[in-house]
């Protein structure tokens, strides 16, 4: 199992950044570069405690389904993620929001397990790893530009 831990500092409230966390407009802004759609189930607005969305996006040049349900939910302090059913043997993404004197910390934490074995443990360590610290930052990136700004009205009507 892989573990990538994330902290971002944002100067915005807890409602606002937990929203933009589980907002799949949001999620496909942050990842256009990916051609990332919501396909299936929540396709769109704020997703919540046993919704899914299924997920379509080119990695590694490769188009690739990946369907994740929220499992756990505490608004706005926590969510858990979880696929369901796509290319990892698991993962789970936690997210964590915490009102600091001046600002949200917001904490991600993603455990993921690769398949094909030894290969597969391979490919974390040398590239997947990496590559998903990237996209998780991107996203972050983008939630702290739209709370930051008046942006986050566009997507949290």
């Amino acid at each position: 199992m892989s573990k990538i831990i994330l902290e971002t500092k944002i100067s915005s409230s807890l409602e606002i950044c937990f929203d933009l966390s589980r907002s799949i407009d949001l999620h496909q802004i942050s990842t256009h570069h990916t051609n990332e759609k919501a396909i299936d189930g929540k396709i769109s607005g704020l997703i919540g405690l046993g919704e899914y969305v299924t997920w379509q996006a080119k990695h590694f040049g490769i188009t690739q389904k990946l369907t994740s349900e929220i499992t756990a939910y505490n608004r706005p302090y926590y969510f858990r993620d979880e696929q369901k059913k796509g290319v990892f043997k698991s993962f789970t993404h936690d997210h964590y929001f915490e009102q600091k004197d001046n600002y949200v910390l917001m904490r991600d934490v993603f455990n993921f397990k690769s398949p094909l074995g030894f290969a597969g443990k391979l490919f974390n360590l040398f590239i997947l790893t990496r590559y998903m610290t990237n996209l998780l930052a991107k996203r972050n990136q983008i939630i702290k530009q739209f709370a930051e700004s008046d942006d986050w009205k566009k997507v949290l009507n």
